[in-house]
């Protein structure tokens, strides 16, 4: 294998420009076939984006023997099937976050993985942003000494420019996404965290609902000690008014802090010799960085960004921190 050749099922507003394009971008990488239920919508994507094949039907892109690939962008609640479809197939997997709807559902894919020869990455792509590998570096390279603390508060109104307008909010219907905004938005800062700092230690949450949908969590209060000592607490809150909006991470150390946003654009260090402040420029396919690792990885260029284990300890550190499972 010296290419990778993608099928895409669930081409929606994910895909349209976070993912999609940088299938045909990346070295060594490229987009054969595109599947949605619609049959319009998939025909308007492959023509738009000058992929060779459509489809409405997904087993059109498993059973595809020119496909070794295939990325999953559908609602969390078909992850499972297709993955262990693609799985079956042989083909490897880059699936979206979050993993799958709860644990379980995450357990069976690590399990698949494990008995095959397929590869699989979870789509954790702030990893590869340049932000966040600057945090990285910084925090390696001690620039605010030995880590204490962090502090993470997500306060947001009901509705959120975070996420994509969909026809139909899927995101706070629980049986399809797992658990509401919560689920959908805090997997991007607890994978950092866990990026960042390792094993975990001990997790305790805490979680409310609204009257208005009871369903899913609208507030979430959690804390976690990681094994190297690092003490975390985080809030995230949907229903916040708009004037308290707020997407902030600051990283305690003996010798300064480090302050940045998840959907921001800026990296701030502050130490006893003055404030540094780093300023970045996503890339227009946000995840290019992060699917151009997945390519080096499938190919054996490189290593896992992202592998199926630490999609399942998100899934586990999701139910804990809302209080479904202690």
């Amino acid at each position: 294998m010296n290419i990778i050749k993608w099928g895409i099922i669930g081409c929606g507003d994910v895909a349209e420009v976070k993912s999609g394009p940088a299938f045909q971008q990346v070295e060594n990488s490229n987009l054969v076939s595109v599947m949605r239920r619609n049959t319009e919508k998939a025909k308007s994507f492959a023509v738009r984006h000058h992929v060779p094949h459509w489809t409405t039907n997904a087993n059109d892109i498993l059973n595809n023997k020119d496909i070794n690939a295939v990325y999953i962008a559908t609602p969390p609640s078909t992850h499972l099937e297709y993955a262990l479809q693609a799985i079956h197939a042989g083909k490897h997997v880059y699936l979206e976050k979050p993993m799958t709807i709860n644990v379980e559902q995450a357990k069976q894919i690590c399990a698949a993985v494990e008995k095959s020869t397929s590869k699989l990455t979870v789509a954790h792509y702030r990893r590869k942003l340049s932000a966040f590998l600057r945090v990285k570096a910084l925090l390696d390279n001690r620039k605010i000494g030995e880590v204490t603390h962090v502090d993470i508060e997500i306060l947001q109104p009901k509705k959120t420019n975070l996420v994509a307008d969909t026809e139909e909010n899927w995101r706070i219907n629980p049986q399809i996404s797992g658990g509401g905004y919560f689920y959908d938005l805090a997997p991007h800062q607890i994978d950092l965290m866990i990026h960042y700092f390792g094993p975990i230690k001990t997790v305790r949450g805490l979680s409310s609902t609204s009257h208005i949908n009871s369903l899913v969590e609208d507030v979430v209060n959690g804390i976690m000690a990681f094994e190297n000592g690092i003490q975390f607490r985080g809030l995230w809150n949907f229903t916040s008014a708009e004037l308290n909006q707020k997407d902030q991470c600051i990283i305690y150390g003996t010798e300064g802090n480090i302050e940045f946003s998840f959907f921001g654009s800026e990296v701030i260090l502050t130490t006893t010799k003055g404030i540094e402040t780093f300023s970045f420029h996503n890339p227009k396919h946000v995840q290019e960085p992060m699917i151009k690792a997945t390519v080096d990885y499938f190919l054996d260029k490189g290593e896992n960004p992202c592998p199926a284990e630490d999609g399942l300890l998100v899934m586990e550190l999701l139910a804990k921190l809302s209080g479904r499972t202690t």
